[in-house]
């Protein structure tokens, strides 16, 4: 699956989409979701906590193991996909738009910048 284009990538293979008001939709790529193999449970944020760039705040729990999934920015947790607690395999079946896990006010947008592209992220981390 291509990674899309208007979308931003990191080394740990999450993606961000910037919603264009100064928030963004932080999901895992395809690459990820197909190395844990299928989702069995995801645990989010709390809507209102502060995240740094980097830092773990969501747990992916797959029939293979649980993974850490990083903030791609510094912000505030204002959604959660709640659909993700009866649906996890939702991540799965479709990574880059009902599969997405959080939102986030962006609170530096300098950050933006140093994120991957879907180019980038293919030829490195996101490579097979």
């Amino acid at each position: 699956m291509d990674n899309p284009s208007d979308l931003k990538y990191t080394n740990s293979h999450e993606w961000l989409r910037e919603n264009g008001d100064g928030t963004a939709t932080v999901g895992i790529t395809f690459h990820a979701q197909d190395a844990l193999g299928e989702l069995v449970y995801v645990e989010l944020p709390q809507v209102g906590r502060s995240v740094a760039a980097g830092e773990a705040c969501v747990v992916v729990e797959s029939t293979k193991a649980a993974s850490d999934v990083y903030a791609p920015v510094t912000g505030e947790v204002i959604a959660v996909n709640e659909a993700l607690a009866d649906a996890p395999q939702t991540v799965n079946e479709a990574p880059y738009d009902a599969g997405w896990l959080f939102r986030v006010k962006v609170a530096d947008a300098s950050q933006l910048a140093g994120l991957m592209s879907a180019a980038d992220y293919a030829a490195g981390p996101g490579a097979d």
